[in-house]
């Protein structure tokens, strides 16, 4: 066999010293840039900047709408029919719908006591609610705690059900829809939803289901969260501020302008009616919830989201479980919009106004164009821009619309203000994970239908002391800890940091270098609570 020469492996250009390959590399760099690399770059920034622009649109919209309907809109109660429910002697709990609770749960150890004990604490007729516990345990000791509390509430006279299916199918959208084909909920005229770590108080009912009794064309009354465990550390803080402008800003533009928003999955109380109308629940994403809605939205039925109804709910306190959240909440709408866009341009029962919002700005806007612009404006181009002093961005573009863009996401939490630079910086690193989400739910890729519940800790103290009596194992480390791609990206912002301290005049490396440290912490795994195996 003819003996393959060096050569063949390595031109004559790149043979020689460190310092000669070097200036090989930069003088190919030199000869591809002019020509490629700049007019690429280029493209990449106007393309960036459209999408900026558009979720700048996108936030100061919102922005002016909820400052006039905080200003000069009616309360809900005074816009729609509203009147308390209230115990007749002649007629005894007649009065009362039926109401079914489901409670969705899987190996939820350290929750399933405090979500079963408030739904059976909620103040309704015994004999008008029944209380279904839908359990997809595989842990057959959870399984048996679980079955057991049931049976200490039925004891005491709740009208309790526990349910268990012999398979996963669906999962949380499977165990729902199983729910509701049992016997004894077909004289049930309302369905309220909580997830195992929530907590409604004992009045939710009374202040939701009166909506739904005088206004027929609701289908759907969604309350707020309210977080636990917000302080228990830097990452269920971070949290708190994005959900509560969700919260606060887009839940409550979206019901007041057009009667629809995303159904949070719980937390809420639907008519079984616009249910089965809408088809019922489908497990065709990892967002059953949004499906549902959008569904029962182009079907003409109207939803209503109460700020002032509040339900104590529990944030994921693991980084390791906030990324598996992340990544569902981000792929399934992606992977929704993929579905059901043509569905509704075609759809005949509302108007090319609602359909402009539902398809732009409840999709495109927020769930696609808000990851992406936030990944790759400020982790891919802005510094890849330091690189190649030809490609200018200009100073609107890179501080000013996103300082604006950050203020308008703050107003919900007023109070952690003070946090809003590191915010920035860890939602940066965050619309990596979820801009790989959405290009896996926008081409349905092989994760798009992954389905992690996200783990619930309970009691935020009990664990902290749990965490600090036991040693993590040293074999996990890395494969709960280090995340390789969070590292590169590091490597990636320093190497770019560094350029522009040696020879740019732009001083971006004053954020690049904050961002390689954000990266790095992240990398690590050092976010959030730490939880031994």
């Amino acid at each position: 066999m003819t003996e393959v020469s060096t050569n063949a492996l390595f031109p004559e250009t790149f043979q020689g010293t460190a310092a000669d390959i070097a200036g090989q590399i930069g003088l190919m760099w030199e000869l591809i840039k002019a020509p490629l690399i700049v007019p690429l770059l280029r493209a990449a920034v106007y393309i960036c900047l459209a999408m900026e622009l558009m979720l700048f649109i996108e936030r100061l919209y919102m922005g002016i709408v909820i400052v006039l309907v905080k200003l000069f809109m009616k309360k809900p109660d005074e816009r729609y029919n509203w009147e308390p429910m209230r115990d007749d002697l002649e007629i005894g709990n007649g009065g009362f719908p039926m109401v079914l609770v489901q409670i969705p749960m899987f190996n939820e150890k350290e929750v399933y006591k405090i979500s079963i004990g408030a739904a059976c604490n909620l103040s309704w007729p015994s004999d008008r609610l029944v209380i279904q516990v839908l359990d997809d345990s595989t842990d057959p000791l959870i399984k048996d705690l679980v079955e057991k509390e049931c049976l200490r509430w039925a004891n005491k006279g709740i009208n309790i059900r526990y349910q268990i299916r012999e398979n996963r199918g669906g999962y949380k959208a499977g165990a729902l829809k199983e729910g509701l084909k049992r016997d004894y909920v077909k004289d049930c005229e309302y369905v309220v939803i909580f997830d195992a770590d929530f907590r409604p108080e004992p009045d939710f009912l009374r202040r939701a289901i009166p909506f739904l009794v005088h206004n027929s064309e609701i289908a759907l009354v969604q309350g707020r969260w309210r977080f636990v465990n917000a302080n228990e550390c830097l990452l269920t803080r971070m949290q708190e501020m994005s959900l509560d402008y969700h919260f606060t800003v887009e839940q409550e533009v979206g019901s007041s302008t057009h009667a629809f928003f995303g159904f949070n999955g719980t937390g809420g109380v639907w008519r079984i009616a616009a249910i089965n109308e809408a088809g019922g629940w489908k497990d065709r994403t990892t967002v059953e919830d949004m499906d549902l809605a959008v569904r029962a939205s182009l079907k003409g039925w109207k939803f209503l989201y109460l700020g002032d109804l509040q339900v104590k709910s529990e944030l994921p306190s693991t980084f390791k479980a906030f990324r598996f959240q992340q990544h569902r909440w981000s792929c399934g709408p992606a992977n929704l919009f993929r579905k059901m866009v043509m569905e509704i341009v075609r759809n005949k029962r509302v108007n090319i106004w609602k359909k402009f919002y539902v398809i732009y700005s409840f999709f495109f806007v927020r769930k696609i164009i808000a990851h992406m612009v936030t990944f790759f404006f400020f982790c891919v181009v802005l510094p890849l821009s330091l690189l190649v002093p030809e490609v200018e961005i200009p100073t609107w573009g890179a501080i000013y619309i996103p300082c604006i863009i950050t203020t308008l996401n703050s107003v919900g939490t007023p109070r952690s203000i003070h946090l809003l630079f590191y915010w920035i910086l860890f939602e940066n690193v965050m619309a990596f994970q979820r801009t790989k989400a959405t290009f896996i739910g926008l081409l349905e890729a092989k994760r798009a239908n992954e389905w992690v519940v996200t783990e619930k800790l309970g009691d935020a103290l009990k664990n902290k002391e749990k965490t600090k009596q036991t040693k993590k194992p040293r074999g996990s480390l890395f494969g709960d800890r280090i995340l390789p791609q969070e590292l590169g990206f590091a490597v990636f912002l320093f190497f770019c940091g560094c350029y522009d301290v040696l020879y740019g005049k732009s001083h971006y490396f004053l954020y690049i270098f904050l961002q390689v440290i954000t990266f790095t912490i992240a990398g690590f795994g050092y976010i959030g609570t730490i939880v031994p195996s």
